[in-house]
């Protein structure tokens, strides 16, 4: 009993220190290289004033009589420099404030064990990469930039803490302290020979925290006397310090200032939450490296501050606060702060465009060092095979390839794609659409050079996409059953057959025995299927049942479809009939009309594909033509062939996406569930068995997908084409499909309107309706009743679902094209291989 008890206990403490490391561990890490700008810095040194809890209204805005409270700053704002609004982050607290300031990022939840005074982790910051830093202010502020601090170079000079008294009668005093020392410090270094020869350093930084504000507004709120007083002090305050700090340094223009705050405060003095009041900071900078004022005639922002500050002609630059961190290490050099996440606003600097494109690269460069050591730290915690990265080798050669073309042939590109995307997502809701889908297919050929190149295919090309374009335009399958139409198909297969085989025949050296063998073995099993078809149908007619010898057959057919393919040749084309022989005997058997048809175009377009996009290859110079007749399916391919993306590989992708949606809406298979028909089945079973009927009509619509994935299969060997980089190009066009549906949701209208675009709404009012009465459920199997709701089920689970399972679809189909196409099996003897 004491070991279950010590046990429950244990698990319980695990489960309880679990939520702080998973959830109060620091983000921050270590061992990055530092970055910093090559080129010469516009200043020398750097003057940083940050008033505590200053709101940016309430330095921006004119008092009741018209004047600025800060005039100095408005001045400045006006005549001299650049301003804006810095949007702080929650918590809006002294500590991560300065911390997004000055080291450039934001909290640290790790921080909460220390009560948000100081970081429990080291961190870099402008202070430490400068090589001296002089601060005065709040001992809560200054003591955790100099611990963190590498070396001895980050001097602080604060006050008593007790100074910091909200019931005090004065808390201006506190920014008093603070201009008053640093005064007296200038005044100190013309007498200290080895402080004067610091200050004159280069890199160097000042940092005056002005308490007064914020103590000022927990006392007595934003809207009192004592707290608009405090901001024309700090303004006072600030003009002075300017003014030293030029005198001082003779007017050299080597002195960069910046103004502003680290939170906000709200109407009745607090703050750490997220309303603007707390979250909106001011933000003035002027000197080096600086922008003068720009005059614009209108601005775009969400907010009316503008006008009600009557700053509307001065350009607002707003920035988030992290980002004055990188703004601050460019302007005086130095190496950006290794744990920074700002992106460096490049509208406030002054300087050549050189300067600023190598102080973006630079940034962009520090905060990807921070990427690839918390993506190894990630690593080495993580098991091999749930840490697989991303390979960027295929969108940068896509963008290479991109850029190659001609203007006006990428915007046509641009186009086309669009239009085909258009035609993809209406095709969903309209089945025609595929038919002008394929209308556009078959003019293709007469746009482009192959119409002089290969004009045999061409024209091959547009009859077979005008004949599939007749498919989508037919009734829903299942409507008006005619085995005469499933008995034609088998002729054709047949005739097509005898063609193929005799032209094999003649090849001697290439065709063996064996072979032939497998072919007439499957045209033996096509006869059988046709027999199987008719002879089903006249027994069922005159209500004799399935035949025992019928059944025995259609289950054998289909039970070796997959495997007689493996048996013929690896060569291209005689495996690809092979594939379609076998599929073909099985497709007539659950065929009950002119959908049997739909196979046979289907891979005669497939087959002119393959040649068609043959030429393309040869017209685009990307490689010399080798002859189809010589290709051989291979499992182990090598990947050293694969070529980088082209321009012409999003056709490719479209074009098998297109097939694809072809494939499940051609004959009507998918698009409505009152399209499956048993009649398909009665071959195989007629007792009912909804698992094994649903199973045998689900390889039916799986036939189509099979054809247009191997003929896709020898597309990529003949264009030397990666399957991985093809998904990529798939799998972007299947989510812009996706986020066309998602952006046709709507809650409004009837059910059936709603119904056929919201797969979510839909699937929660099913929930409710059945919910609310349980004996509604036996109501959905009767198609006369409720058909509102049939309609909405069937409708989004198809558009929606269908699209988001694209890819992973994709990738079973690819799995079992290739498993058909390169896998050999052998009756007897050793396997040999021969090229044509």
């Amino acid at each position: 009993m004491l070991l279950f008890f010590t046990l429950g206990l244990l698990i319980h403490f695990v489960f309880f220190a679990s939520i702080f490391d998973i959830y109060f561990t620091s983000p921050l890490v270590h061992g990055m290289t530092p970055q910093f700008t090559p080129l010469p810095p516009p200043a020398r040194r750097l003057v940083l004033f940050v008033a505590d809890g200053l709101r940016a209204d309430a330095l921006y805005e004119l008092d009741e009589n018209g004047n600025s409270r800060a005039p100095f700053i408005r001045n400045i704002i006006m005549h001299e420099g650049s301003w804006g609004i810095s949007h702080t982050r929650v918590p809006t607290e002294s500590r991560p404030g300065h911390v997004a300031l000055i080291a450039g990022f934001y909290e640290d939840v790790s921080a909460v064990a220390k009560g948000w005074k100081e970081n429990p982790v080291e961190f870099d910051s402008l202070f430490n990469e400068s090589k001296y830093t002089w601060s005065w202010g709040s001992p809560d502020i200054l003591p955790m930039f100099a611990k963190g601090a590498s070396g001895d170079h980050v001097y602080t000079y604060s006050y008593d803490a007790k100074r910091e008294d909200f019931g005090a009668q004065d808390a201006t005093k506190l920014d008093t302290w603070v201009f008053d020392n640093v005064k007296d410090f200038f005044h100190h270094a013309r007498n200290n020979q080895s402080l004067f020869s610091k200050i004159n350093e280069e890199k160097i930084v000042f940092f005056l925290h002005l308490l007064g504000i914020d103590t000022n507004g927990h006392a007595h709120r934003p809207s009192s006397r004592d707290y608009k007083h405090n901001i024309k002090k700090v303004d006072d305050g600030v003009k002075e310090i300017v003014s030293m700090f030029n005198h001082f340094y003779g007017n050299d223009g080597k002195t960069t200032f910046i103004f502003t705050s680290d939170h906000g405060m709200t109407d009745w003095g607090s703050h750490g939450a997220g309303h603007p009041s707390e979250t909106l900071t001011p933000l003035v900078t002027w000197g080096a490296g600086i922008k003068y004022p720009q005059r614009v005639s209108a601005q775009q922002f969400d907010d009316a501050f503008l006008k009600e500050w009557r700053l509307e002609n001065w350009k607002r630059l707003d920035v988030n606060q992290a980002d004055i961190a990188p703004l601050m290490t460019s302007l005086i050099g130095v190496p950006f702060p290794l744990n920074s996440v700002g992106i460096l606003p490049v509208d406030y600097l002054n300087n050549t465009d050189l300067f600023k494109a190598e102080s973006m690269f630079t940034n962009a460069v520090q905060i990807l060092e921070q990427f690839k050591v918390k993506m190894t730290q990630k690593k080495e915690v993580t098991l091999p095979f749930l840490f697989t990265p991303f390979k960027f080798q295929v969108i940068q050669d896509l963008v290479v390839s991109v850029l190659t073309y001609p203007l006006s042939h990428f915007v046509g590109y641009l186009l086309a794609f669009t239009l085909g995307i258009e035609v993809l997502v209406l095709s969903f809701f309209y089945r025609y659409m595929l038919t002008a889908g394929l209308t556009a297919f078959a003019a293709w050929p007469f746009l482009t050079r192959l119409w002089t190149r290969a004009k045999m295919t061409s024209l091959s090309w547009t009859f077979f996409s005008l004949l599939l374009a007749v498919f989508p335009l037919m009734p829903v399958v299942g409507r008006k059953p005619d085995i005469s139409l499933v008995m034609g198909a088998g002729l054709l297969v047949l005739l097509l057959s005898l063609c193929v085989v005799t032209s094999l025949m003649k090849r001697k050296d290439s065709f063996i025995k064996e072979e032939l063998l497998v072919h007439l073995l499957q045209v033996l099993s096509t006869v059988l299927s046709m027999y199987v078809v008719y002879s089903t149908q006249s027994s069922l007619l005159r209500k004799q049942g399935l035949p025992l010898m019928n059944q025995i057959i259609s289950w054998a057919t289909l039970a070796s479809s997959l495997v007689v393919p493996l048996l013929s040749s690896p060569v291209l084309f005689q495996r690809l009939f092979s594939i379609l022989l076998s599929l073909m005997s099985t497709y007539l058997l659950l065929s009950t009309g002119y959908e049997a048809l739909f196979p046979l175009v289907l891979s005669c377009l497939m087959f002119v594909w393959i040649n068609i996009e043959q030429e393309t290859l040869q017209q685009s110079g990307v490689c010399c033509k080798q002859k189809l007749t010589s290709i051989q399916f291979s499992y182990n391919t090598d990947i050293t062939q694969f070529r980088q993306l082209y321009l012409d590989d999003i056709r490719r992708a479209f074009f098998l996406v297109f097939f694809l949606v072809t494939a499940f809406f051609g004959t009507g298979n998918i698009a409505s569930i009152n399209s499956f028909d048993l009649a398909s089945v009665y071959c195989f079973l007629t007792v009912f068995s909804p698992f094994m009927m649903g199973a045998l009509m689900m390889w039916k619509i799986l036939i189509p997908f099979v054809l247009v994935m191997c003929a896709f299969e020898a597309v990529q060997l003949t264009t030397q084409l990666s399957s991985k980089s093809l998904f990529l190009i798939v799998l972007v066009i299947s989510d812009i499909m996706a986020l066309h549906f998602f952006f046709l949701v709507k809650d409004y209208g009837s059910w059936l309107d709603i119904g056929t675009r919201q797969l979510l709404a839909c699937t929660a009012w099913l929930f409710m309706y059945i919910s609310a009465s349980p004996n509604r459920l036996w109501m959905l199997s009767d198609p006369g009743l409720d058909l509102n709701l049939l309609h909405a089920i069937r409708a989004c689970i198809s558009h929606y679902v269908i699209v988001m399972s694209m890819t992973i679809f994709l990738v079973f189909l690819n799995g079992l094209a290739q498993l058909l196409t390169t896998k050999k099996l052998r009756l007897c003897g050793k396997p040999k291989s021969h090229f044509m």
